[in-house]
C-alpha cells in the first residue's frame, strides 16, 4: 500500500515534470525563445491533463485514501514545476540576444 504511495504520488509527478523538463530544454535551445513560450502553454495543458488522470488512478482505481495522496502529489507536482520554472529561465537567459541583455535594468 505504501508503495503505491510513494511511485504515484511522489515518483509519477518528478518523472513526468522531468520529462517535460528535458522537452523544455531542448525546445529552448533549439527553438528559441518565443517557441519555448508556447510550448510552456501547452505543457500547461498537458501536465494538467496528467494530473489530474494521476488523481483519478490513485483513488477511483487503486483507492488510495484521498487525504494522504492528493496532497502528497500535489506537493511534488508543484515543487518539481518550480524547479522546472527556474531551470527553463536559466536557458532562456543564456539565449537571450545581446541587444536585450544591454537594455535590461540589472
Amino acid at each position: 500500500m505504501i508503495v503505491e504511495y510513494i511511485l504515484l504520488g511522489i515518483l509519477a509527478p518528478i518523472f513526468l515534470n522531468l520529462m517535460h523538463m528535458l522537452v523544455g530544454i531542448y525546445v529552448v535551445v533549439q527553438r528559441g525563445n518565443i517557441m519555448s513560450l508556447g510550448f510552456s502553454g501547452m505543457g500547461f495543458l498537458t501536465k494538467s491533463i496528467g494530473m489530474i488522470f494521476l488523481v483519478w488512478l490513485g483513488i477511483s482505481k487503486l483507492n488510495l485514501d484521498y487525504q494522504i495522496y492528493v496532497p502528497l502529489i500535489s506537493f511534488f507536482w508543484f515543487f518539481t514545476h518550480i524547479v522546472e520554472a527556474f531551470v527553463i529561465q536559466h536557458y532562456m537567459r543564456e539565449n537571450e540576444s545581446e541587444i536585450l541583455k544591454g537594455i535590461q535594468i540589472k
